[in-house]
């Protein structure tokens, strides 16, 4: 129950116990004396009658005059709650737009200093730190991924001089190779993150153009099999539909790869992998990428698109990756004004399913 009805149910009540008490009072004002012990038995029945005319008259007043007053009164005490509390709900609204994306958004204010407009302040300089605690965040990553970079750049080419060497014994070999593995998984997920933190503080810009969806998915389902083989996945294009759209051509396929790539590592073995592009409505290319693995769990579900979450870390400790790949994944589809959404069975399948605005009727 809103707050507005609360105060209206409160308001009619206190209306009604004023009605009741009006009409008490007025029923003692006009109430005749008690009829005297030596008064006649003509005197006392017509004090009587006089009684009866006088309730009567009482009630007349009360339903011709309070009625009116009290529905009158109920009415006018909406209208000026409504329009007392009509900035809390623009507030509401107002605040309700607000998240990481757009800290930097101020709430109107009236500037009639009353407790709604020092609310609006309190609210205002709360979002203000919060804009420069993210923005700290976001600098601190941002010169933090930079500057893990070049030293990560010197051990790969270190590493890969190394492993050049012909006299090299296989024990040490296999040592540098499993270091070598570590610095590029490493080098992945600073490259990562450097591109979510511009992502969120808007340093990147697509190089849109016109290109044909079914191309990069077909160019997809290519990798996709290659990268299949040695876990003994099975991957098909269910359908591949031709649809033209403007877009990224690096970050789309970014996206399919990061969708893909999911999609054979969280696998079983011999297990599936089937990928469909279709045209929805002749305005939308949904593009489905489904597996037949363990599945997420029903709770895990909100929180696949968190950076750095894995789901099972029993299941993910086995399955190389950093926890990237779904949120970058999410950033390219929002940027091309698309919806990206995961539907999973556990024990069954999980399905996602990337919606992207196309060019026009074909």
């Amino acid at each position: 129950m809103t707050i507005r009805a609360k105060l209206t149910l409160w308001y009619a009540g206190i209306m009604f116990v004023s009605l009741l008490v009006m009409g008490m009072l007025t029923y003692r004002e006009f109430a005749p004396e008690p009829p005297k012990p030596e008064s006649h038995k003509y005197e006392a029945k017509k004090g009587e009658e006089g009684d009866e005319g006088d309730l009567g008259e009482v009630w007349r007043i009360l339903f011709w005059c309070g009625v009116p007053a009290g529905l009158l009164a109920v009415g006018g005490g909406w209208w000026l709650m409504r329009k007392a509390l009509s900035p809390v709900a623009a507030l509401t609204q107002a605040a309700e737009r607000i998240d990481e994306r757009n800290l930097s958004e101020r709430l109107p204010r009236t500037g009639n200093g009353d407790e709604l407009d020092r609310l609006t302040e309190v609210f205002n300089a709360m979002t203000a730190r919060l804009d420069g605690s993210f923005q700290r965040i976001r600098e601190f990553t941002l010169h933090a991924s930079h500057e893990l970079k070049t030293p990560l750049t010197v051990m790969h080419g270190e590493l890969e001089m190394a492993l050049q060497e012909q006299m090299l014994p296989a024990p040490e070999r296999e040592r540098l190779l499993s270091q070598l593995d570590e610095v590029q998984r490493l080098s992945k997920i600073v490259d990562g993150l450097t591109l979510l933190t511009k992502a969120d503080a808007g340093q990147i810009s697509l190089k849109l153009e016109a290109l044909q969806l079914d191309e990069l998915v077909r160019d997809a389902f290519a990798d996709a099999q290659i990268l299949a083989k040695p876990s003994d996945v099975q991957v098909n294009l269910a359908a591949c539909e031709l649809i033209t759209m403007r877009g990224d051509r690096h970050r789309l396929r970014q996206l399919l790869l990061n969708l893909t790539d999911n999609a054979i590592k969280y696998n079983q073995p011999k297990g599936t992998v089937n990928i469909a592009l279709r045209r929805v409505d002749n305005a939308v290319a949904e593009l489905t990428v489904t597996n037949t693995g363990k599945g997420i769990p029903p709770e895990l579900l909100p929180r696949v698109f968190d950076r750095f979450f894995r789901g099972d870390p029993a299941h993910s400790s086995a399955v190389d990756g950093c926890g990237l790949g779904l949120s970058i994944a999410q950033w390219i589809v929002s940027a091309h004004n698309g919806s990206i959404k995961i539907v999973s069975e556990p024990s069954k399948s999980t399905i996602v399913t990337v919606h992207l605005p196309v060019a026009g009727r074909q």
